[in-house]
């Protein structure tokens, strides 16, 4: 079983070791964190929301990696300039992270798009616990509150410390982000080829 399992697994972890950055795209997207580590937070997600609404074009995991449902890691997105929505989200997500944001106040979240009429995932920032969101989406390049996204329904979210469930009533959490399937599996990928140490050490022991 577990050989049956490594081979799965086998293709997914190659491909990621074998991303290399341009030195042009590492140097930009390096700069980046460096000045927006100084600044304030809504500057920071405001610089770092734009940097990957720019530097990344859509593109369906179908197209791009030819399978159904596959979490890049940032080098990933940035080598390719592509990516789906979950890779914009965990791209922002780490980024923050490394600029030095507090990483409770950041949750990926899973949501319906009413007017897409699918799944969909966006980054939320709360600048306190009970406070309304902020999202960070790739769909449009304003950074909205919640209240403002009618378009959006939200349904779950997380973080390397948690994992919510959206209720009329509130966020109700439920556990640790290893209840999200391909939590472990983006981590593990990602802990192969991180030249600018975005995955923090908390992020690692999630996953496990």
């Amino acid at each position: 079983m577990k050989a049956f399992l490594l081979i799965l697994l086998l293709p997914v972890l190659v491909l990621s070791a074998d991303i290399s950055l341009k030195p042009e795209i590492k140097e930009s997207f390096s700069r980046l964190i460096d000045e927006v580590s100084l600044l304030e937070d809504q500057e920071k997600l405001d610089r770092v929301n734009q940097y990957f609404n720019t530097e990344i074009r859509f593109i369906s995991d179908q197209l791009l990696w030819e399978q159904e449902d596959y979490w890049a890691t940032p080098y990933e997105s940035l080598s390719r300039k592509a990516g789906d929505c979950e890779d914009f989200s965990l791209a922002k997500y780490f980024t923050l992270i490394k600029a030095g944001m507090d990483p409770e106040k950041l949750r990926i979240t899973y949501v319906k798009a009413v007017k897409l009429k699918q799944a969909h995932m966006v980054l939320a920032y709360y600048p306190t616990p009970s406070s309304e969101p902020l999202v960070l989406d790739n769909l449009i390049p304003e950074i909205k509150r919640a209240s403002k996204r009618r378009d959006l329904v939200p349904v779950y979210s997380f973080n390397a410390s948690g994992f919510w469930l959206n209720k009329m009533s509130g966020n109700i959490r439920l556990g640790g982000a290893s209840r999200v399937t391909m939590w472990s599996e983006f981590v593990e990928r990602m802990s192969e080829y991180d030249p600018l140490g975005l995955l923090p050490e908390f992020a690692r022991a999630s996953s496990k």
